[in-house]
């Protein structure tokens, strides 16, 4: 899986950048709620991505595939917000805020990983 390991260092460049970016921006709360959106975000994605990519050959497959993880971050994103109450000395809104915008670029960043892996047919 070549693409999986790109897409693994790419996103955790994204991630560092995006994460160093804000970092001098926030507070003791908001930085903690970054770095949990951060640690969230990238192992749910990869997996995401490598249950999406090994469906590239088949377009049924793909877009329930790609569907399923949609609803996934969904999901994920709805349980954090329930679970955040009880979560201490976070900023809230940053953690949520992070956890989209994340889930966001790292979503718009997988079709460049794509065509290493597409077969032949689909490659051109």
């Amino acid at each position: 899986m070549k693409a999986l390991g790109r897409y693994a260092v790419a996103t955790s460049l994204v991630v560092t950048l995006a994460v160093g970016g804000l970092w001098p921006f926030l507070d003791e709360g908001g930085r903690a709620g970054l770095l949990l959106a951060s640690g969230i975000a990238l192992p749910i994605q990869w997996v995401l991505f490598l249950l999406v990519v090994r469906a590239l050959g088949d377009s049924t497959q793909f877009l329930l595939r790609w569907g399923i993880g949609i609803l996934a971050r969904m999901g994920l994103v709805a349980a954090v917000g329930l679970v955040l109450p009880r979560l201490g000395g976070l900023d809230g809104s940053v953690l949520i805020l992070s956890l989209c915008g994340l889930f966001f670029v790292l979503l718009l960043l997988e079709p460049l990983f794509f065509r290493s892996q597409a077969p032949a047919r689909f490659a051109q």
